[in-house]
């Protein structure tokens, strides 16, 4: 794992031991942009699903008119160590960061990995794929194994 990315959880384990110390807070973030800023978030807890660090601090990124970010981490209170993201946020991360990386692994074997990775097969938004189509013309359907392409009329 390179310097920066060590900097990275060490942002995150210092704001959560600094903030996360209620049940309102318990994880904190980091990511980091292609330029080198550091945004910080801690998730805001309430029993509707209140937004998690990982959005908290895309959020913090936004304000200061980031648009790219390269790596994220997310540290659990109480020295819970690197936690890896959830199945929303990691699917916000790839909707919006498609190439970012995330910071996983026990803490003796941190990596940093693409969201892809975390997110095999993941749901593709209808915009996505309008948006496909009118650059294309041409709207991709789905090969079946063992299946044969229907005659055209």
């Amino acid at each position: 794992m390179r310097d920066t990315d060590r900097a990275l959880v060490q942002a995150a384990t210092a704001v959560a031991k600094l903030r996360c110390r209620s049940e309102n807070h318990t994880v904190a973030a980091a990511a980091r942009s292609a330029d080198g800023r550091v945004f910080t978030g801690v998730n805001v807890y309430h029993f509707t699903g209140g937004p998690c660090a990982e959005v908290v601090a895309i959020g913090a990124a936004a304000t200061q008119g980031v648009t790219e970010l390269e790596t994220i981490v997310a540290v659990g209170d109480r020295g819970r160590g690197v936690i890896p993201p959830c199945g929303r946020c990691r699917q916000v991360l790839l909707d919006y960061f498609s190439s970012i990386k995330v910071i996983v692994g026990p803490a003796d074997g941190l990596r940093a990995v693409p969201v892809a990775d975390l997110l095999p097969e993941t749901y593709v938004r209808a915009d996505q794929q309008v948006a496909t189509v009118s650059r294309t013309g041409v709207w991709s359907m789905p090969v079946v194994p063992g299946s044969r392409q229907a005659a055209e009329d």
